[in-house]
């Protein structure tokens, strides 16, 4: 019984210790920390109508229940919901709409007529249009503003046709996140921005309902801003292949007669990649290059670039990451070379040769100098470009500052730019010199690849002179030139943004 008596102390002694713990510690919590509360505390929030019972308005629905809203079907079979999320309402389109001020018009437009015959129910209601057409000019008008025309009682919103179903079911966190509203109320978008922030999504108001016409068609847009890098992409690997597919494989079998067409699989490709990924590098950097020489000729940075000018510079982030698809491309090339048939049969043929003519093969260390900095050349280029292709992503973009983001994309891009183009010039060594290397007039293939990128190193070398990067930084902080003969004047200037 003693023993027993001393344990229950003990068992107290310890429960009394934990509860001072527990307050000291409790004591100092960082004002930020978060108590964690259950489902069933949480403030309950609004009822939200939808009209539609597919996939997109189940998913919004599901949606907007594990955000606390009370959701609330619209159908015109009511019976039918067992597709619906748990815990919905499933009314007819009339009754649900008395339950609501804010209702998703989840419906497409070719079925909005059953809306005229609720005008009166529908009086003073949000409707959030969130339909697209299956092509663009498919209507003379947006369907947000067609559906004013048919509930002129009603306030229109244009919000969330931009966002996916599978957007909405992935919680935001791998898709887009971001809301595009227009509409004609101030009130009646603000209350579209708040269901979109409980959500977890970012809105940005694009003005009137008359922007509905562009926010429908942005889903339908395919690549916008990679068709330019991707024809430039697709142009120099057509020109490069048939380039060095004329001057390795068509010279050998018209002069010697000697076919060695099998390498075009290979050999060929993995000569014309790597030319493609470096001239694309370059060409990411020669825009703003041309565009500092445009304003240290205009001498102030408020004249606008020509169109193709700022066409070019808004999609270098396009052909940064087409020129790293490629340099991925000869990687790979490069990995399957010892694994080849070919180079299996001749590095046998040269070892037999070499054993049965009993010759011995010389060291060279000028050429073991030559390799290994090719290949050092070559991978500190490709790390150097996966860096610039992982900073560009918008994930890891946005955690750097402008000064951390301009210096890995303008001073490593041009030191990669540099080693790869190093790369090349180790790789070709001493061929320019040599007459055999021109065939048919034509120079090797590398040659032609570091014509670009030996421009723009040239140009970049000649901008950051002391002298010519201090006029530049005074040009770009404000800095005019005064007005001179043939110089324009300031009534010239163009109010449009300029991008370097």
């Amino acid at each position: 019984m003693a023993q027993c008596g001393q344990t229950q102390t003990a068992v107290i002694t310890v429960k009394k210790a934990l509860e001072h713990l527990g307050r000291h510690f409790s004591a100092y919590m960082k004002p930020d920390s978060i108590t964690m509360t259950t489902l069933s505390g949480l403030c309950k929030q609004d009822v939200v109508c939808i009209f539609g019972t597919g996939d997109y308005g189940r998913s919004l629905g599901l949606r907007l229940l594990q955000a606390g809203y009370e959701v609330v079907y619209g159908s015109r079979d009511p019976k039918n919901s067992a597709l619906l999320p748990k815990g919905a309402k499933v009314m007819t389109h009339e009754e649900a709409a008395q339950t609501a001020r804010v209702i998703f018009v989840a419906v497409h437009r070719e079925h909005y007529d059953f809306l005229t015959s609720l005008s009166l129910a529908l009086e003073g209601k949000v409707l959030v249009d969130i339909s697209n057409n299956l092509s663009r000019g498919l209507y003379p008008q947006s369907n947000a503003e067609y559906l004013s025309t048919l509930v002129p009682g009603a306030v229109v919103v244009k919000a969330f046709n931009t966002i996916s179903a599978w957007a909405l079911q992935s919680g935001g966190l791998d898709a887009n996140r971001q809301v595009l509203i227009c509409g004609n109320n101030p009130d009646a978008k603000q209350a579209v921005v708040d269901i979109a922030h409980s959500l977890g999504l970012t809105a940005l108001d694009r003005g009137s309902l008359r922007a509905a016409s562009e926010l429908e068609d942005i889903p339908l847009q395919l690549f916008p801003m990679w068709r330019l890098p991707f024809r430039i992409a697709v142009g120099l690997l057509a020109v490069f292949f048939i380039y060095v597919l004329i001057h390795d494989v068509i010279y050998k079998w018209v002069m010697e007669k000697k076919d060695i067409s099998f390498r075009i699989m290979v050999s060929l490709a993995n000569k014309a990649f790597p030319m493609v990924a470096l001239v694309m590098l370059a060409l990411c950097y020669l825009p703003g290059i041309m565009a500092a020489f445009l304003q240290l000729y205009n001498g102030t940075k408020y004249r606008r670039f020509p169109n193709w000018l700022d066409r070019w510079m808004l999609c270098r982030k396009q052909l940064g990451l087409l020129a790293l698809a490629f340099a991925f491309l000869h990687v790979l090339y490069t990995f399957a070379i010892p694994i080849r048939y070919y180079v299996y049969h001749r590095r046998v043929t040269f070892t037999s040769t070499i054993i049965k003519e009993n010759k011995t093969y010389e060291f060279e260390n000028i050429m073991a100098w030559r390799s290994d900095s090719y290949l050092a050349m070559g991978m500190l280029g490709f790390a150097l470009f996966v860096l610039l292709g992982i900073t560009s992503l918008p994930s890891v973009s946005n955690s750097l500052n402008w000064r951390e983001f301009s210096c890995i994309q303008s001073k490593l891009g041009h030191l990669t730019l540099l080693l790869c183009t190093a790369h090349a010039f180790l790789y070709g060594w001493d061929k320019f010199l040599k007459a055999s290397s021109y065939k048919w007039w034509m120079p090797p293939g590398y040659m032609v690849s570091l014509v670009v990128p030996c421009v723009v190193l040239v140009l970049k070398l000649f901008l950051i002179t002391p002298c010519m990067d201090r006029t530049i930084t005074r040009i770009r902080q404000g800095w005019e030139r005064s007005a001179k003969a043939g110089m324009p004047h300031k009534e010239e200037r163009s109010s449009q943004p300029l991008i370097l």
